[in-house]
C-alpha cells in the first residue's frame, strides 16, 4: 500500500517557521544569559562575604 501526501507550502509557511526558529534561539539564548548572571551573582555574593566577614568554609 502506497501512500501519497499533497501538500502545498507557500513562502508565508517558510517565513514563519523562520520566524518561530529564530524567536526560539533568542529566547534560549535569554534563559541561559540570565541562569548564568544568577549563579555568577550567588557565588559572588557567598565568597564576597565570606573574605569581607574574615570567616573560612567549613
Amino acid at each position: 500500500m502506497k501512500w501519497f501526501v499533497i501538500a502545498y507550502l507557500d513562502p508565508g509557511s517558510g517565513s514563519y517557521l523562520l520566524q518561530l526558529l529564530i524567536a526560539g534561539l533568542l529566547a534560549a539564548s535569554f534563559t541561559v544569559k540570565s541562569f548564568w548572571r544568577n549563579l555568577a551573582g550567588f557565588f559572588t555574593r557567598l565568597f564576597s562575604k565570606n573574605r569581607r566577614d574574615g570567616k573560612t568554609l567549613g
